[in-house]
């Protein structure tokens, strides 16, 4: 399994960064090349830091790293492309590479974390660390400063695609309360439905609320203060607000390692930390939900978004119990753990995209969060159950979550040689 990991990593390489996967996702994707570079940091250092360079290298003005680099204008296989974004509206947007107009998790603190633990003694990483660690704490100033109106603590997304959870059920009601007519939005041609089985990809339904919201974005040249005050579509996600809070924690140790000020990251952490878990934390379902700032209320489904706050620390001993019970639950009842939806719900369903499958880098993250509680024996559930898929159905984007099912299909879901499965493939083969 690691030599065809490595060999995935290799094969997706492109002089400087690393694609997903070749055809349905062809230029660089932001969280993507976070865990990318954690699996190539361990046979290949070098194209490990210049991953995250590169990734850097389309940082705003404002600080956001966006979720697309552009970083080829003659590749013609994905929309929304560079064109389609015309992130150049806003004043900030770096002209090379082009990007897209939204961000995704801010993983690279945690990332550059992982890798300094792997390699603590290297000047050449360590140079790199201290290089690219006020670029990182800039990006998380990004979400303070302008996607926290509220001064909460708590960032808001104003476009699924910002949650890495496109087509969850999270956004159905949200996105349902979008009106429009087609007039309002521009003609597309969709090219992942050609690449991919339509079955596994958003509908065309879910589709035209994203270009619609881009569009809004789009029209607001990108700028938070009018995305917020006309966006329908503005939420307050556990997944974006945890990862945020665990990079703030790894950007705390690695500059108190290094003596840089970590000031400003220990004041957003005391003011996000108890925001959380006051704010998202959900009684009768005991686990955490995102908030729809809309409509004023909790989005009170149960989801892989609330089972990965275990990553950032954040549930309390009692809480972490719950979500760790609820895992378990899972496991006795013929499921791999954790599939990204409640199973329980109408609308899970175990083959498209985020509602229902299983996730490498999520389950990557669990397991990581369930060490963090001492939860071992689910720990090595969630890495062995990765394990089996990718050794039963290859290095796919994500998994079936029904054992059931899931031994009568020949593969996996999504893109094929993906990246980030062989990185967390990779990365937790070598965990003993």
């Amino acid at each position: 399994m690691k030599d065809d990991a490595r060999r995935i990593l290799d094969l997706n390489w492109k002089d400087g960064f690393t694609i997903p996967t070749k055809n349905l996702y062809p230029f660089q994707w932001n969280w993507d090349s976070g865990f990318t570079s954690i699996g190539l940091s361990h046979y290949n250092l070098n194209s490990a830091i210049k991953e995250l360079n590169s990734l850097f290298s389309g940082q705003w003005q404002n600080g956001m790293v966006p979720h697309i680099l552009f970083h080829s204008e003659n590749e013609k296989t994905y929309f929304p492309n560079f064109d389609f974004w015309e992130s150049s509206v806003n004043k900030g947007a770096p002209n090379k590479p082009k990007s897209s107009g939204i961000t995704q998790p801010a993983v690279h603190g945690f990332v550059i974390e992982n890798l300094l633990n792997k390699y603590p003694d290297d000047q050449h990483l360590i140079s790199f660390i201290k290089d690219i660690y006020p670029k990182i704490i800039n990006s998380h100033r990004f979400f303070y400063k302008y996607r926290d109106p509220l001064n909460e603590g708590l960032t808001f997304i104003f476009h699924p695609w910002e949650s890495g959870r496109d087509n969850s059920p999270l956004w159905d009601k949200a996105l349902d309360q979008i009106k429009f007519s087609q007039n309002d939005i521009p003609s597309y041609e969709r090219r992942d439905i050609s690449i991919a089985p339509a079955e596994e990809r958003p509908t065309s339904y879910q589709y035209d609320r994203y270009v619609y919201l881009l569009q809004l974005g789009k029209e607001n040249k990108y700028e938070e203060i009018g995305i917020f005050e006309e966006s329908p579509f503005l939420i307050q996600d556990t997944l974006m607000n945890m990862v945020l809070i665990r990079s703030n924690e790894s950007m705390i140790k690695v500059g108190k390692r290094f003596g840089l000020d970590t000031g400003e990251l220990e004041e957003w952490q005391q003011q996000s930390i108890p925001k959380f878990r006051e704010k998202l934390w959900n009684e009768e379902l005991r686990t955490f939900t995102p908030y729809d700032l809309r409509n004023n209320e909790q989005i009170e489904f149960k989801e892989i978004g609330g089972i990965s706050t275990l990553f950032a620390n954040i549930p309390s001993q009692k809480q972490a119990k719950d979500l760790n019970n609820y895992l378990i639950s899972l496991h006795d009842r013929g499921f791999y753990i954790c599939p990204s939806f409640d199973v329980d719900s109408p609308l899970f369903d175990s083959k498209r995209y985020w509602r229902g499958p299983i996730w490498p880098q999520m389950n990557w993250m669990i397991y990581h969060g369930l060490e963090n509680y001492n939860f071992h024996s689910t720990a090595e559930i969630v890495k062995t159950d990765l394990l089996e898929l990718i050794e039963m159905h290859g290095f796919y984007e994500y998994f079936e979550s029904q054992k059931s099912v899931a031994f009568d299909l020949s593969k996996g879901y999504g893109g094929n040689d993906f990246s980030w499965t062989a990185a967390c493939a990779l990365d937790l083969s070598n965990i003993i």
